[in-house]
């Protein structure tokens, strides 16, 4: 990468990680803290913790197509506004009814999409899935942070506090975007980051990329469910609530260590069905070892690990699936696809969470958890094994239409080119290749042959 192309990927994803730090460093206190709120309740403290899931799956796409007409930095400032006056609104508020709307303020800022289609604008064809995996792993840094650092700072500053540092974090946002993020030479639509409208019935059409979804939609349903009581588990058990850390980082940072061998079967070894369904059963195993054993500290740090253990690497897998099993040139809208489904299951899975505790209690809401993982375990069994293919970009800028045309002719004749797919429009060639048996050299070779520069 370039220096700009540096200094963007990192400035982006320091923004997306204080927007994704601010919305999670609430979920493992504010069930903790709730009796400090006027009119709270079981299940509207479940959607104070995953409402913000429902306005961001309404808004996202539609920012994303407003980004391309009035312009991303325009758009991704807005949205952090809005996010800023969601944390306001919920820190003066004092009744759970305040911090439900100020909640759901703060998902309406769903920038997501243009800060995607930023880093499009920014980068190069060849360097745009590295700075893509840049972001989704600060989206994984800024979770782990705030589960371990929510607790702390809930001890120090209460609720109220915590919303009024997570109105500061969006303010430094908007700082980094105004004077840290370079402004792109041109804007322009990318179909490898942004959704095609017109291809939205196409992907909803893909019976392996539903499947996906619904994966998705169910993983952060669970998480958001679970964490309406693993907070008061935990205290329930003997664990003061300042001390929750000291339980949420070993067993984050040990999970995360834990999936790296699965990672290296699933792709290396291709072993990504039998990995993934795996990672699903520990899932359905750990809320019954919930349901089961919640009264016992050693019970509820033993299945909470088996419990992230099977979420890392679920959340590590599902992107590369929708990565392998979208057309290159629909990705973008895949991905859209299933941010929707991901953001709505993280707010039903609040809503219900809270409801079952209410009702049934904690071992009501490991129950749903559990039946919920099961049906999606039901599901993946008939999932089609994934091509491992990667995805490539190359520029065609400098090409005519029919120097385009025998470029992609030449392309297919190489062993490890699997599809290109034109786009004149774009002047780009979105490839999938198979890595494994792909020829790096001679892919180079045609490449400067037409090109006459590398991309």
């Amino acid at each position: 990468m370039t220096t700009s192309e540096k200094r963007a990927v990192a400035s982006l994803a320091s923004i997306y990680a204080l927007r994704m730090l601010g919305l999670f460093l609430i979920m493992p206190v504010l069930s903790l803290f709730a009796e400090q709120l006027d009119g709270s309740t079981p299940s509207l403290i479940g959607m104070a913790i995953g409402v913000y899931g429902i306005s961001q799956a309404i808004l996202q796409i539609p920012f994303g197509l407003m980004s391309d007409r009035y312009g991303r930095k325009k758009l991704i400032i807005i949205g952090l506004l809005l996010f800023f006056a969601g944390s306001v609104v919920a820190a003066l508020s004092t009744s759970i009814y305040g911090v439900l709307l100020g909640r759901a303020i703060q998902g309406s800022g769903a920038i997501a999409a243009p800060i995607m289609a930023l880093v499009a604008d920014l980068t190069q064809e060849v360097h745009r899935t590295k700075a893509m995996a840049i972001i989704g792993l600060s989206i994984g840094v800024s979770f782990g942070i705030a589960i371990t650092a929510g607790p702390v700072i809930g001890g120090l500053i209460g609720v109220h506090g915590i919303f009024w540092l997570i109105a500061v974090l969006s303010l430094l946002a908007i700082l980094v975007i105004l004077f840290k993020v370079p402004n792109p030479k041109q804007s322009k639509k990318h179909r490898d980051a942004e959704l095609v409208p017109g291809q939205f019935f196409k992907i909803l059409k893909n019976p392996n990329l539903l499947r996906l979804d619904y994966g998705i939609f169910v993983l952060h349903a669970i998480l958001t469910a679970s964490f309406v009581v693993v907070p008061l588990l935990l205290r329930d058990a003997g664990l003061l609530p300042a001390l929750h850390w000291q339980v949420y980082l070993p067993v984050f940072v040990i999970s995360m260590a834990a999936i790296i061998p699965f990672i290296i079967l699933a792709e290396k070894k291709r072993k990504m069905k039998p990995v993934f369904i795996g990672a699903i059963a520990a899932l359905v195993i750990a809320d019954l070892g919930l349901m089961q054993f919640h009264s016992s500290l050693v019970g509820i740090i033993g299945f909470l690990w088996l419990f992230f253990t099977g979420f890392n690497l679920l959340e590590a897998t599902l992107p590369s699936l929708i990565s392998k099993t979208a057309p290159g040139d629909l990705r973008g809208t895949a991905m859209g696809v299933y941010s929707t489904c991901q953001f709505l299951g993280a707010g039903i899975g609040g809503g219900v969470g809270g409801w079952c505790y209410g009702a049934y209690g904690a071992s009501g809401v490991f129950i749903f958890c559990a039946a919920l993982a099961a049906s999606w375990l039901v599901l993946s069994f008939s999932m089609t094994p994934p091509r491992y293919w990667a995805n490539l970009l190359i520029s065609l800028e400098k090409l005519t239409i029919q120097e385009a045309d025998a470029f992609a002719t030449e392309l297919l004749t190489l062993t490890g080119v699997e599809e290109v797919t034109l786009h004149n429009d774009e002047a780009v060639a979105y490839l999938k290749v198979d890595n494994q048996i792909l020829n790096k050299d001679q892919l180079q070779a045609v490449i400067t042959q037409y090109l006459n520069t590398t991309k």
